[in-house]
């Protein structure tokens, strides 16, 4: 027999919540609709129609994450209406990495205790990320589930899948060469990885969301360190339709470090002007109240850097341009070397 509304609420699920969200959210996923899109937000499966996008010779490319213990950050703030941001940067942010355009994003909100308001809240951010990446919001699972969760804790993943011509795929490993001029993308502060580190750091200099922030006069610490992640999907597309863009790094878990070998072939490596790595405060403040060393900074952060693109030192200018034409600021951040001992090299 299957249990009635009132039975399964004095079990701890709210049908009717559940059903206030849908309603409150499916406006919100109306206004990102896209070339593509069919139905709305409600069905148990959404639909795209790749032929309406008129690629020639279609890969789609897809990408899952999450917005890590940000999170934890978000939730004693009692700020939410911006890590879904970071969610939808996360997933379109690596998609750009292989060259392709961001399609449709889903979402998985999960908590004990479904509090509408809040839930909204997060899913209006997800919405407004995807607006600005050009990438409809299709659908989603919300979760109510009892003794899962501490009261008030929510947990928060995203989908997404994106579309490139067989032809565009990145990275072109092959035609990397040293020489090639590494663009960077700044950030808006840590974006979306460290904050476990981030986390101790307050701890051990007894900090909380409500304490000032050290790097940011007249905001408190909580407010300061959930700037969204920066969303590169328009200005990076517009480069990669130049042709010149051999690759694109997504700075995220593993900083510069790690993320930059990962579009090289084991020969080859990159030096990073150190004079050019933006001195954002946020990154200053870590630094010093942690005593963390360089190299883990560079490990750990994005040390002011979203994202690295590789292009030929000829065709860097163009890029640039092109970059700054769509609303980038980037900089010139280092050069393709052959490797040495180590992957990645900043001086």
């Amino acid at each position: 027999m299957v249990a009635s509304k009132g039975l399964y609420a004095q079990a701890g699920v709210d049908i009717d919540a559940g059903n206030a969200l849908v309603d409150a959210i499916k406006p919100l996923a109306a206004a990102t609709r896209r070339v593509g899109s069919m139905d709305g937000i409600g069905g148990f499966g959404a639909l795209f129609d790749l032929k309406a996008l008129g690629y020639q010779d279609p890969i789609l490319v897809s990408g899952t994450d999450g917005v890590g213990t940000k999170l934890r950050l978000a939730i004693d703030s009692g700020i939410h209406h911006t890590v879904g941001i970071d969610l939808v940067a996360m997933c379109v942010n690596d998609l750009l990495a292989q060259g392709a355009e961001p399609l449709f994003f889903l979402d998985y909100f999960a908590t004990g205790k479904l509090k509408v308001q809040e839930a909204a809240s997060v899913i209006a951010g997800i919405a407004e990320g995807c607006k600005q990446s050009g990438c409809a919001l299709v659908g989603g699972e919300t979760a109510e589930m009892p003794g899962m969760y501490h009261d008030g804790d929510y947990d928060l993943a995203g989908f997404c899948v994106g579309v490139v011509e067989r032809s565009r795929i990145l990275p072109r490993r092959q035609n990397i060469t040293p020489g090639d001029a590494l663009i960077g993308l700044p950030s808006s502060g840590v974006h979306s990885n460290g904050f476990s580190l981030v986390r101790k750091i307050m701890k051990d200099k007894g900090l909380d969301v409500q304490s000032p922030a050290p790097f940011l006069p007249g905001k408190k610490l909580g407010e300061a360190l959930l700037e969204p992640t920066r969303l590169y999907v328009k200005p990076c597309l517009a480069a990669i339709k130049t042709g010149h863009v051999k690759a694109l790094a997504h700075i995220t878990g593993g900083g510069l470090l790690e993320n930059i070998p990962r579009v090289l072939t084991p020969e080859l490596g990159a030096r990073l002007t150190r004079s050019a790595l933006p001195k954002l405060p946020v990154f200053e403040w870590l630094r010093e109240a942690g005593g963390i060393s360089d190299r883990d900074m560079w490990l750990t952060f994005n040390s002011g850097v979203g994202m690295v693109l590789v292009v030929e030192a000829a065709k860097e200018a163009e890029v640039t341009g092109v970059l700054k034409a769509h609303g980038e600021a980037p900089f010139s951040l280092g050069q393709i070397t052959t490797r040495g001992a180590e992957a990645v090299t900043v001086a």
